[in-house]
């Protein structure tokens, strides 16, 4: 590792590379194009900046490109690569859709920067307006592979990658494995080394994944609405379905829950807003759908809840990514009835996730046996210590602290017409003694 970035990383608190990190360092620093393929919240960003930023040379026009699937990952990788490059004195742009393209044009032209991360759509845009040049570029790197290189996006990536030169080099992330991977060497005439990390990494926590029935779109909504007013309870809630996304938020608004929604023809200032307002604990559920989420970095997120449920398993893979990073606890919660979660148990029948029936009965999320025998108890509005089993569990625990209900307000009565309501029954009063 560079010296300044060894210096960092102590500095940072970090005590070891994780296992992509280690296992790409030396390909992706000799030159050679690779396949990476590691777990969500494994480090994936900073196993290619480490050892890419190193070779490039202040001053000398764009070297690296980073593409990214949406206008929230790129912006998080920009400020993830942006706080190594200042060490050797290298700038960093983004270039997403969703911004003003003519000030992007003119932060260009100012700044000359030598990387640059973007979405393929704005990239190729600006590549045909002649406004980027990528003859310099040393290496192309297409985060989040599996996502990016199907269908039409495909052709956009393999149209940016025919600008730059011959002998560029490539790099390819991802946390599942995709159909074209195998393609790779034939679509961009070189070799490509695959490294699959998956089995040898341990960076991820303990994640509970649980089993909730709620049937129809009103019962998950309320769900939703319960799980909100407990105290420090904050989720991604994805969504298949942008119809679906849009009937909920419009209700928990209504509800006064404290959400909002992150995706479709959003500008990128206000997904920018959305974004912080989550991060500092502001927004309790942040509404989302499989593209706009992808590899989005939110540390020590409590939980993900699968409004609809994924239809690949490698869907549920991204979405549960985003819980349980860098050996924290998680929490997923899917809903459904019976049928759904046959279906999901199904999909995931290859994977090493066990799916687990829960309930949420006291503001504490536990199994159904003793979810009954609390009603049965009916305790009082202070909620009992959880079970010994389930505090025992880590991801249980982590749980049990988020699902604690909050301290409501006493409300005053309203005594404003006292005065007028006494004098009119006195006023009643004399009447009747004078009859």
């Amino acid at each position: 590792m560079e010296e300044k970035f060894a210096q960092q990383f102590a500095a940072a608190g970090f005590s070891k590379q994780t296992a992509i990190q280690a296992a790409v360092a030396e390909p992706l620093a000799a030159g050679q194009s690779v396949l990476g393929i590691a777990p969500t919240g494994s480090g994936k960003t900073l196993a290619f900046t480490w050892p890419l930023l190193p070779r490039l040379v202040a001053g000398a026009g764009i070297q690296l490109l980073v593409l990214e699937p949406s206008q929230e990952l790129a912006l998080q990788t920009t400020a993830v690569i942006r706080d190594w490059a200042r060490l050797l004195d290298l700038r960093v742009q983004s270039l997403t859709g969703g911004a003003n393209l003519k000030r992007q044009v003119e932060r260009l032209k100012k700044n000359r920067p030598e990387v640059v991360v973007g979405t393929p759509g704005r990239i190729l845009h600006l590549l045909d307006e002649h406004a980027l040049k990528l003859g310099k570029l040393k290496t192309m790197v297409v985060d989040e592979a599996d996502d990016l290189l199907v269908d039409d996006t495909l052709a956009v990536v393999e149209d940016i990658e025919r600008t730059t030169p011959l002998d560029s080099q490539l790099a390819f992330f991802s946390a599942t494995w995709g159909k074209v991977f195998d393609q790779l060497a034939d679509l961009f005439g070189r070799p490509v080394t695959t490294v699959d990390v998956r089995q040898q990494d341990d960076s991820r926590g303990p994640v509970k994944h649980g089993l909730v029935q709620a049937r129809t779109m009103s019962q998950k909504a309320a769900m939703l609405e319960r799980l909100s007013h407990t105290k420090n309870f904050r989720a991604l809630v994805f969504f298949s379905s942008i119809k679906t996304l849009h009937y909920t938020a419009s209700r928990l608004k209504h509800a006064g829950v404290s959400s909002a929604t992150l995706g479709g023809k959003q500008r990128q200032t206000e997904r920018e807003a959305v974004m912080r307002g989550f991060r500092k604990h502001q927004i309790k559920l942040l509404l989302t759908t499989d593209v706009a989420a992808r590899g989005l970095d939110i540390p020590k997120l409590p939980a993900v809840v699968n409004f609809e449920l994924p239809t690949t398993s490698n869907l549920y893979v991204h979405r549960v990514g985003r819980t349980g990073r860098q050996g924290e606890p998680g929490l997923v919660i899917n809903l459904g009835d019976e049928h759904d979660f046959r279906d999901l148990k199904r999909l995931l029948a290859k994977t090493d996730y066990q799916l687990e029936p829960l309930e949420i009965a006291d503001y504490r999320l536990t199994d159904p046996a003793t979810a009954a025998k609390l009603r049965a108890e009916q305790p009082s509005p202070a909620p009992a210590a959880a079970p010994e089993a389930a505090a025992d569990h880590p991801v249980m625990a982590a749980a049990k602290r988020v699902l604690t209900p909050a301290k409501k307000k006493r409300r005053k009565k309203q005594r404003k017409n006292k005065g007028i309501r006494l004098k009119h029954r006195r006023k009643n009063e004399a009447a009747q003694k004078k009859q």
